[in-house]
């Protein structure tokens, strides 16, 4: 543990407010809030643990706001939830056990594909064309809610994007595909949280504060995202995509 002085909270609080603000749109919101905490001094394995408590009370908020609007269809990811959310058990057993720093360059090449398809498919995701699950998209939606909970247990960077572009790839608008993919990630983080918890890796005093700064930024961030629809959200989809392949990059120089 580390004594954090009221500069340094400020500075972590503003930051988790603006991660959180990202986040609840289209993920991604690590990019942010993690090197605000490794910028404490805090080991990584500790702010790693604390982002995911200050994360998760993020991800509760913004699943929160976007069920209320009426933007998560309840029906479709509910069994989707716990594939996510065993996944993220099965993820963070096996990271105990292998590294995950041979995951960088097929993460890079997937969130370039994606980014390339998004901005050439430039009406893709407006309006939502979405009525029910094949036999086909359920086992394919299945393997997907399952693989990216694995992904986000064992891994992280990227998840809030790949299950996004999941949802559009069924159907979804970009706002409801927003809803259904923070649903799918609060399960995965309340298993790798659970994790953090037993292995003790959590420094609370500054956690909390974060967390409820990250709660503000959350409401806001999924309110703006709700108001101003695709418009907004797929813009912000194609950076925070770009955002995460230059920092992968920049991990592997």
């Amino acid at each position: 543990m580390i004594h954090i002085s009221w500069e340094m909270m400020m500075f972590i609080i503003i930051g988790g407010f603006a991660a959180a603000f990202v986040d609840s749109v289209v993920g991604g919101g690590g990019l942010i809030s993690v090197p605000v905490l490794l910028a404490t001094g805090m080991h990584p394995a500790l702010a790693l643990g604390t982002n995911k408590l200050a994360g998760t009370m993020s991800s509760m908020t913004s699943t929160i706001s976007f069920m209320r609007s009426g933007q998560v269809d309840v029906k479709a990811v509910r069994g989707l939830f716990v594939l996510a959310l065993l996944g993220a058990v099965c993820g963070t057993l096996t990271l105990q056990q292998i590294p995950s720093d041979f995951l960088k360059p097929l993460v890079i090449v997937m969130l370039i594909l994606i980014t390339i398809y998004t901005i050439f498919r430039k009406n893709w995701g407006a309006s939502s064309t979405f009525e029910r699950y094949t036999p086909k998209t359920a086992m394919l939606m299945g393997l997907a809610a399952f693989g990216l909970g694995f992904y986000d247990g064992f891994f992280g960077p990227g998840t809030g994007s790949f299950l996004i572009f999941a949802f559009l790839m069924v159907g979804f608008d970009f706002v409801k595909a927003a809803g259904n993919s923070k649903m799918l990630n609060f399960g995965s983080n309340i298993a790798s949280l659970a994790t953090f918890i037993a292995l003790g890796s959590i420094q609370y005093e500054v956690g909390i504060p974060m967390g409820l700064a990250m709660v503000c930024g959350a409401l806001v961030g999924s309110r703006m995202a709700i108001r101003r629809g695709a418009t907004y959200v797929r813009p912000l989809f194609i950076v925070v995509c770009l955002l995460l392949v230059g920092k992968q990059i920049w991990g592997m120089v």
